[in-house]
């Protein structure tokens, strides 16, 4: 009891020293960046500091729970208190907090309607990882691999290409979202695709004869034990058709698997004929199939814009290490005039999450690029209209509950992509995304590189950029049969 009072009138006694007695009410919200109206938050995020775009000279901002509150005064931005923010966050976890706020715009108090923050219970992975990349085509060898605590604002570098001979580097992919358990691709001489599974590290070379490169997009088995990969012959042209710059496409594209224990590779004749673009292979949560996107060849580039993928499904036995033969189309191009990429099952085994653009597998200079959402069990789909923005929404991952995944975003511009999270309800209902929070909220106005293909994961990854400048430099690829 005696804590209560103390707090209540530790309350009272900050809200009156930080604001006069007059003070003008508007019907509008405040001008918030980044856009933090309204939006689910889990209790393990990191403080939603923000600013106002319309540059107080002062603003003064009450986070008022059920049980507890926080007052927070600054100029133009906010920066929460870590501590007292994960304090707040616990004990408010299935409440909604009423954020108010009020600003001096020359000399006069303003305050804006309110608006809230829905804390869930249900935790998103407490690690990001990401590329930083500059969003154009004019420098691709200037790469860093981070990643970012989400509880914090605590990041490191994974892996630098400036360590690595310039060499370009490919996304970082989770097992079961396990950080003992991942792989991202290192190109150039000394390359090869680094897997990092129980505490080691390896470099394999995972071309082997017959095969038309090395394996590029790839999945994780459920099992740690398989990884199926798409091996591609990509080729990047200008062109000047709407707003696009770059388009990106396949001559030549297979699937395979790779068996780590073995070493060896799996296919089947139809996976690796010419008649057929295959891309973006993933297992389902159980590992019994796997889902990919084909698409029948066409004449490049002049046939670009009818290229289009479907979304396909073969089995897969694990036991045996063998893929199936029959083949099931889960989402047809033709009949939903549209091009799939980007394949990604929740671990649950409920979603299948993808992008769709109008043509093509390269969707980031398509502002047209959405998300979709699959419910595996039922067929239906949803178009996810409260989640996507104006802009290329691509290059996700899921949490390992299921309950949140993360995208890149380029909302804000159509340059820069960002990190943004969203909120799968137990209904199954998608709520509106934010993006990832930072130390200050001015940073993202000043960032010149684009968070390229955000993963996310259950703990930090067992390696950094020296252990990946040392593999690169002084150990020799494996060779995959």
């Amino acid at each position: 009891m005696r804590n209560l009072i103390f707090h209540i009138l530790l309350f009272l006694i900050l809200w009156s020293c930080s604001t006069p007695e007059n003070v003008k009410y508007s019907h509008e919200l405040p001008p918030v960046y980044p856009d933090y109206i309204d939006v689910v938050i889990p209790v393990n995020i990191a403080p939603l500091n923000f600013l106002l775009r319309n540059d107080p000279e002062k603003m003064v901002v009450v986070i008022k729970g059920t049980n507890d509150s926080i007052v927070v005064a600054g100029n133009q931005k906010i920066a929460i208190p870590l501590k007292k923010w994960k304090a707040l966050l616990i004990r408010e976890q299935g409440q909604s907090l009423k954020i108010t706020v009020k600003a001096r715009l020359n000399g006069e108090w303003i305050q804006y309607q309110p608006f809230t923050w829905e804390v869930v219970s249900d935790s998103i992975d407490p690690y990001l990882s990401y590329r930083l990349i500059e969003p154009g085509y004019e420098v691709w060898n200037k790469i860093q691999m981070v990643e970012r605590n989400v509880e914090s604002f605590g990041e490191r570098v994974l892996a630098d290409n400036n360590l690595t001979d310039g060499s370009c580097m490919n996304c970082h992919i989770h097992g079961n979202q396990d950080a003992a358990l991942s792989m991202f691709h290192l190109r150039g001489k000394n390359g090869g695709t680094i897997l990092n599974k129980d505490g080691k590290l390896r470099k394999i070379n995972t071309r082997t004869n017959g095969m038309i490169s090395n394996a590029v997009y790839g999945n994780f088995h459920p099992s740690g034990r398989y990884a199926v990969f798409s091996t591609n012959i990509i080729i990047p042209e200008f062109h000047a058709y709407r707003s696009e710059r770059l388009e990106v496409y396949d001559t030549a594209s297979d699937l395979v698997v790779l068996d780590f224990d073995q070493d060896k590779s799996i296919t089947q004749p139809f996976l690796s004929d010419t008649a057929t673009f295959e891309s973006f292979p993933v297992f389902s949560a159980d590992g019994k199939w796997i889902y990919y996107c084909a698409a029948p060849t066409v004449s490049l580039p002049d046939s670009i814009k009818s290229l289009k993928y479907n979304v396909l499904k073969v089995g897969f036995d694990a036991e045996k290490g063998t893929i199936g033969s029959q083949v099931d189309t889960v989402w047809n191009a033709r009949q939903m005039n549209g091009s799939v990429c980007h394949l990604k099952t929740s671990p649950d085994g409920t979603f299948l999450l993808y992008t769709v653009a109008d043509y093509g597998t390269f969707p980031i200079w398509h502002r047209e690029a959405e998300l979709q959402l699959m419910n595996l069990k039922t067929g239906e789909i949803d178009l996810l209209k409260g989640v996507n923005g104006p802009n290329s929404d691509s290059y996700h991952s899921w949490s390992s509950n299921s309950c949140w995944f993360v995208f890149a975003s380029k909302r804000d511009d159509g340059i820069y992509g960002k990190p943004y999270f969203c909120y799968i309800d137990a209904g199954g209902k998608a709520h509106k995304p934010f993006v990832l929070p930072q130390s200050d909220p001015a940073s993202y106005d000043f960032m010149l590189k684009s968070f390229n293909i955000p993963e996310l994961s259950k703990g930090p990854a067992p390696f950094d950029a020296e252990d990946i400048e040392r593999i690169f430099w002084k150990q020799e690829a494996e060779q995959v049969k």
